[in-house]
């Protein structure tokens, strides 16, 4: 597979006030509680272009919860002021516990423009919708003076799930995307695989890789912290569909899930909302601290996708074998099929085939190498096969975190 050199690809970002750079310029809107979702539906679908080949560029997103979650908070905060967000409105009901005049001040003073609606105080369902279609065409307007910029592949962050495992995974789409990200980490981009709850047994090698033996150690204990929290929950992340699929024990599906990773040394453990600060690669710790309090870990894939975007992912590549029609808000996501059988019947989905590698058709570095051309595609601003469907999926649930050690990241140099 090539390496990038010194004639790396370039592409137009929007540049933001904390340095970062968007490859996307959207406008998303947040419901502040579940009691202010439609509303704040509403708002978006009449937004966006009712053309059903167009994309939309105003998202949804959101937090259900009415009782106070620091998570939840910083969750929120993080994908309104990621750089391919351009501008948020908020929508709030006016009774919740989530601050919201403090994350409106948080998203403003990053410079993009911002705005709050209360329902309750702006008079019900039919004037807030009203009121709200007007602050997005205001905020629409402001995202659009912002001029772009020349980014470099260094600059780009991303992040990779598998979701739907088979026992094709691990040996195609899986290790193809590894292919991907060391080229990607050798370009000094930033790089970030997760799911510590996947990577079971695999915590002795990854810790090998580990920069320092402090970060070893953490990554050792995180694995260590995953594996209780599922054995008091009392189901792991192996699923029925990964036995269906061909996948006969956890330990088969960690060691494929690991193969996403690469061959490069682990740079940094982060957790959920985490931004990297320097290129390399990275392990997203996305099982909560202490004692299970809010169920299980992630309740679908569309959580963990949330929390790669929260740590900076421009993009997401999405690993699937038995087949997944997700995409995500604010952040594109690739999707790389692993199974030639499922490529057949959900071709109208996926970005890449990679199960032409066990006809013999294409070999992992020649998978690897289309996933790295998709990705600069996506970032120069071609749309990912979800997102011109019109996916925009967001979920966001309760969890709690403890700040993570002085060893899990790399010093600046």
């Amino acid at each position: 597979m090539n390496q990038p050199g010194s004639a790396s690809p370039e592409f137009l970002a929007w540049p933001r006030s904390d340095g970062r750079k968007g490859i996307r310029n959207v406008i998303v809107v947040a419901y502040l509680v579940e009691c202010a979702h439609h509303v704040t539906r509403q708002i978006v679908n009449l937004a966006n272009p009712q053309d059903e080949n167009a994309i939309g560029d105003v998202h949804l997103i959101g937090f259900p919860g009415c009782y106070p979650n620091q998570y939840a908070y910083e969750m929120l905060r993080a994908v309104c002021t990621h750089p391919n967000v351009g501008g948020a409105l908020l929508v709030s009901l006016g009774c919740e516990s989530m601050n919201r005049e403090k994350l409106l001040a948080d998203v403003m003073a990053t410079g993009r423009p911002a705005e709050l609606l209360v329902i309750q105080e702006a008079g019900g369902t039919k004037a807030t919708i009203s009121a709200g279609l007007a602050a997005v065409k205001r905020l629409q307007a402001q995202a659009a003076k912002v001029q772009r910029v020349p980014m470099q592949l260094h600059e780009l962050v991303v992040g990779t799930i598998c979701g739907g495992s088979d026992g094709t995974s691990g040996i195609t789409a899986n290790p193809a995307v590894g292919r991907c990200f060391d080229a990607l980490v050798a370009a000094n981009a930033t790089c970030i695989f997760e799911e510590t709850g996947e990577l079971i047994g695999c915590e002795t090698i990854m810790a090998d890789r580990a920069i320092t033996p402090e970060l070893g150690a953490a990554i050792e204990a995180c694995v260590a912290k995953a594996e209780h929290y599922y054995r008091v929950m009392g189901f792991g992340s192996f699923a029925p569909g990964n036995a269906d699929g061909g996948l006969t024990t956890l330990e088969e599906k960690s060691m494929g899930a690991y193969s996403k990773s690469g061959s490069s040394p682990i740079s940094g453990l982060i957790k959920p909302g985490d931004i990297p600060p320097v290129g390399g690669l990275y392990l997203l710790d996305v099982v909560p601290d202490g004692e299970p309090r809010f169920g299980f870990p992630n309740i679908s894939d569309n959580a963990e996708i949330i929390e790669l975007i929260a740590c900076g992912s421009h993009v997401i590549l999405f690993t699937t074998g038995r087949g997944s029609v997700v995409g995500s808000a604010i952040s594109p996501v690739i999707k790389i099929c692993a199974n030639p059988e499922t490529y057949r019947r959900l071709a109208g989905d996926m970005d890449v085939n990679a199960g032409r590698i066990l006809h013999g058709a294409a070999t992992l570095d020649e998978v690897g190498e289309e996933i790295l051309q998709t990705v600069i595609a996506v970032a120069s601003g071609a749309p990912s096969v979800s997102e011109a469907l019109g996916h925009q999926e967001f979920i966001l649930t309760y969890k709690s975190f403890e700040p993570i050690g002085p060893g899990c990241l790399p010093v600046r140099g």
